[in-house]
């Protein structure tokens, strides 16, 4: 939690000029955090990793989503994932700024504004929509722009070769399919934009809940292909914010200008 003496004893050193504001910046990078007893929440998140703490609703009672809620409310992009429409309904009447994504089953309040660098997200069918747009969600409030293309996977592929120029001026391209998921492979080798391949529980008994899509990507013999877990549009998300680059504040920037 936030420890006011350790906090006070920084800020008193760089008043004496004992520590740089570059090595304050690291000590404090690491401090904050608040705890409710079942949870603590990582303030610091965003400053570390320029990325929000993100709420996962399943396992958590609607009493404590809304003591985790109401915690980080107001201190940047709010995002709960894996929510129900009857929980987001409870949820809503004690923070009524909350949106809800029905495909995605995900509540979120305002992020940023202005929008830095384009993802695009492409499914190889109808059925892998939900975990796109859990993906689509998370990087508007991360304050990327997106671009969608839905249903153009490789058992017809001219769907896809129809909006390859449009594709590629993304920079970087999140490719989610069930079944065999082959798609990732075939995109990956007509681009030269990093892609970030998700598989999804989709399809018939054999793709295994997403195992044998996941094998398949994780096999992938085109260059530039990096995987994450099943269903897991979130996190797809995430690495694709990372890989556009930081645009927050860090120590580097923090020596430069007092220099």
């Amino acid at each position: 939690m936030y420890s006011q003496q350790a906090v006070e004893n920084i800020l008193k050193q760089i008043a004496k000029k004992k520590i740089t504001p570059k090595r304050a910046f690291q000590k404090l990078r690491h401090l904050s955090y608040e705890s409710l007893k079942f949870a603590r929440i990582d303030h610091h998140r965003p400053i570390r990793k320029n990325l929000p703490e993100v709420i996962y609703a399943p396992g958590k009672t609607d009493q404590q989503l809304r003591r985790i809620t109401s915690a980080m409310k107001g201190k940047g992009p709010l995002l709960i994932t894996r929510l129900e429409r009857g929980r987001y309904r409870r949820l809503k009447r004690y923070f009524p700024k909350l949106s809800y994504s029905e495909e995605g089953c995900i509540a979120y309040a305002a992020g940023k504004t202005s929008t830095e660098g384009l993802v695009a997200i492409v499914t190889a069918g109808t059925s892998d929509i939900p975990i796109a747009e859990e993906a689509k969600i998370t990087l508007k409030l991360l304050g990327r722009g997106v671009a969608c293309f839905y249903d153009v996977g490789v058992s017809g592929l001219h769907r896809l070769l129809d909006h390859l120029r449009e594709i590629e001026k993304a920079n970087v391209v999140i490719c989610i399919a069930g079944m065999e998921g082959a798609l990732p492979s075939v995109l990956a080798g007509l681009i030269a934009k990093p892609v970030v391949a998700v598989p999804t529980s989709s399809g018939y008994g054999a793709s295994f809940g997403g195992l044998a899509p996941l094998l398949t990507m994780m096999s992938s013999c085109a260059q530039g292909v990096a995987v994450v877990n099943i269903d897991s549009g979130f996190s797809a998300a995430c690495f694709a914010h990372l890989v556009l680059g930081s645009s927050s504040i860090n120590a580097d920037d923090i020596g430069e200008k007092r220099r």
